[in-house]
């Protein structure tokens, strides 16, 4: 069976209320899928998924350190991970306050380790962003690309 992971920090609740959002897109295109916070993570455990979604809060532009601290120990699987589907989200304070640059920042580390990243033709090319609270179209951008990741999974994988 395909397996997906979810992957968040959170600070606000924010990051976890869009991550639980994507993984229930996942979960309706039959992958196992586990939601975890980043601290119950390790790099390791990245290995066993075949698909996986980084969230992270905006700041300064960037991930949060404690992303970027996780995904620096991933270097001790550095081509491991090639081949396995990979997607970033992240919720912002506000409007041009950095979310793009957060998103390609997780995505530009998972091309590195040789990951298969996808783009949306629609409103956020590089994955969903929230602003603040996430509102309902943020939740309905966010199960749609879990479920486009998915299909993406089961094409390349199933």
């Amino acid at each position: 069976m395909l397996k997906a992971l979810v992957g968040y920090y959170s600070r606000t609740g924010n990051t976890k209320i869009m991550a639980k959002a994507i993984a229930r897109g996942i979960e309706k295109e039959g992958l196992e899928t586990k939601l975890l916070p980043l601290n119950k993570i390790k790099p390791k455990d990245l290995l066993k998924y075949h698909l996986i979604v980084f969230g992270s809060p905006t700041y300064y532009g960037l991930m949060a350190g404690e992303m970027k601290k996780f995904i620096d120990e991933t270097v001790k699987y550095h081509g491991q991970l090639s081949g396995k589907v990979g997607g970033a989200f992240t919720s912002s304070g506000g409007i041009a306050g950095g979310a793009e640059t957060t998103i390609l920042s997780i995505l530009e580390a998972f091309l590195i380790h040789g990951m298969i990243v996808m783009g949306e033709s629609g409103s956020y090319h590089y994955g969903p962003v929230g602003i603040e609270k996430p509102d309902k179209k943020v939740i309905v951008s966010c199960e749609l690309y879990g479920h486009k990741l998915a299909q993406l999974t089961k094409k390349l994988m199933g």
